[in-house]
């Protein structure tokens, strides 16, 4: 392991927010296992729907945007997390 300054981490605002992590496990995965696939994906349906209305008022519109679209393609069985290493 190389010595001086740690290693930053990038921050994923969008696709893996680190306050919804909790040790190896996303608060979107233990819904799931709580709630069940289906009350999952109507959450990310009306989540999207949240960040889209909002956007224009937050002072961060692009990121607002991006969050909503995770969110659809969540809803439609397209986990976008996959794309992305954990």
């Amino acid at each position: 392991m190389a010595r001086g300054r740690p290693r930053k981490v990038a921050v994923d605002p969008v696709n893996q927010p680190a306050h919804y992590r909790t040790g190896d496990i996303e608060c979107i995965d233990a819904m799931v296992q709580v709630f069940g696939e289906d009350a999952v994906r109507t959450y990310a349906r009306i989540n999207a729907f949240k960040y889209q209305w909002r956007a224009a008022y937050k002072g961060q519109e692009e990121e607002d945007v991006q969050k909503a679209l995770l969110y659809l393609r969540y809803a439609t069985g397209d986990d976008p997390r996959k794309a992305v290493s954990k």
